[in-house]
């Protein structure tokens, strides 16, 4: 007893740092790329990806290579909308006026990327000796450019988990200022990632799963403020859920953010701290050491048939990286400047635009959601597959020069604090 209780405080420990689960996420991407193309390994990592399971009394069919994207991934947006009640009730989001600036940073930020990525891949398909209207990939095939920036969202999204890694390890001494603005801009763009997502990849069916789906959402908002919550029925309706998000046609792992959204942010029945919360820290752990690196080990491993350096010149890749690496800051800080300069908003108390570029760049890391994206927008196996190994490059790219900026920022406010 004593043993599974010292056992669970460490496994909450490392949940919650942010250090550890970011490097345990990107170990397990790298992971499922070398064994998918290691020629000892790729065989069985793909008899495992299709291995296929299903629900019993229905037809819910899936590969654990898609119960990984579409049904452990509900875990990650269960804690990513119970986040999001909180900031809303009573967190950074609460105050508009005061969020105004990181959350206008955070639409110029997904807006500038979309641009660059069509922008690169266009000027592929139009270059001199290529085919006109073709973007050529790194594995010979010739795709059509309308087909090619059908991923024009994949570099829209800034992974939350792996940006505030990247602060821990690289900006100790950086003022809770900055790091407020990083929580409150990567909040407001996994709420448009998630609005994007449910818009443009979604391909609606009858509208009795709609029904059945608000069915659930009012039945769970009625059992979760309950004074004591029956558990079986709530985990029952949000199966439910999650099944009439998959048969209504959109992505069912959106069902955990509308959970997560009508479980109350504020104190009832006596309780000290509100349930979002406690459901928050319990749900926590099993997204960060389990739903993320599972899905990471299956999103990156991809078969590479010729694995080279060519790969790196796809434009696909160099259209991610651009994308990433470029486009996600330079929305952010002209946005930021716009605000502050022209709008005459404030930024936080001691904190100037300039103090948020290394902040910028860390949100180039685009991983789980643009992972995601990629999935949804390719059915091309090939623009898939590198448009992951994009993302993957581009993300690494904007954690090292994000991780350089916050270390030099860093030292310098030590230095002028001694």
């Amino acid at each position: 007893m004593v043993i599974a209780r010292k056992t669970g405080t460490v496994i909450k420990h490392v949940a919650a740092s942010e250090r550890a689960a970011g490097l345990i996420m990107l170990g397990c991407a790298i992971l499922g790329l070398v064994l998918a193309n290691m020629p000892a390994t790729s065989h069985g990592f793909e008899v495992l990806e299709q291995w296929v399971l299903g629900i019993p009394g229905t037809n819910i069919q899936l590969p654990v290579g898609h119960w990984a994207q579409d049904g452990l991934l509900t875990v990650f947006f269960l804690a990513v909308g119970l986040d999001l009640k909180l900031e809303l009730t009573g967190g950074s989001l609460a105050n508009p006026k005061a969020a105004a600036v990181p959350m206008l940073c955070a639409v110029g930020g997904m807006m500038v990327p979309p641009v660059l990525f069509v922008s690169v891949m266009t000027i592929f398909a139009f270059a001199p000796g290529s085919q006109a209207g073709m973007v050529h990939l790194a594995s010979g095939a010739d795709v059509p450019l309308s087909e090619a920036i059908s991923g024009w969202a994949v570099p829209t999204a800034t992974d939350i988990a792996f940006s505030l890694a990247v602060l821990a390890l690289f900006a100790k001494a950086l003022p809770i200022s900055i790091r407020a603005f990083l929580m409150t801009l990567a909040t407001v763009d996994d709420l448009l990632a998630i609005i994007v997502i449910a818009v443009f990849f979604s391909a609606l069916n009858s509208v009795w799963w709609f029904v059945g789906l608000v069915v659930c959402a009012v039945i769970w908002a009625f059992v979760i403020r309950m004074p004591r919550v029956p558990w079986p029925i709530a985990v029952l309706v949000g199966v439910l859920a999650w099944v009439c998000m998959l048969e209504f046609g959109v992505h069912p792992t959106l069902s955990g953010v509308v959970l997560g959204l009508l479980t109350p942010a504020q104190l009832i029945h006596g309780e000290t701290k509100p349930r979002a919360q406690r459901y928050l820290n319990g749900v926590q752990p099993w997204s960060a050491l389990v739903a993320l690196p599972v899905f990471a080990f299956f999103a990156t491993g991809v078969r590479i048939e010729t694995f080279s350096l060519q790969l790196f010149g796809s434009p696909i890749v160099i259209a991610l990286i651009v994308a990433l690496v470029i486009g996600k800051p330079l929305g952010i800080l002209i946005t930021a400047w716009i605000s502050t300069h022209v709008g005459r908003l404030a930024m936080p108390r001691g904190v100037r635009v300039r103090d948020i570029i290394p902040t910028a760049f860390a949100c180039g890391i685009g991983f789980t959601v643009s992972f995601l994206i990629a999935s949804l927008a390719f059915h091309n196996p090939e623009l898939s597959a590198e448009s992951r190994i994009g993302v993957l490059t581009a993300s690494l790219i904007a954690a090292v020069l994000s991780g350089i900026l916050l270390s030099v920022q860093s030292k310098r406010i030590q230095a002028e604090n001694e």
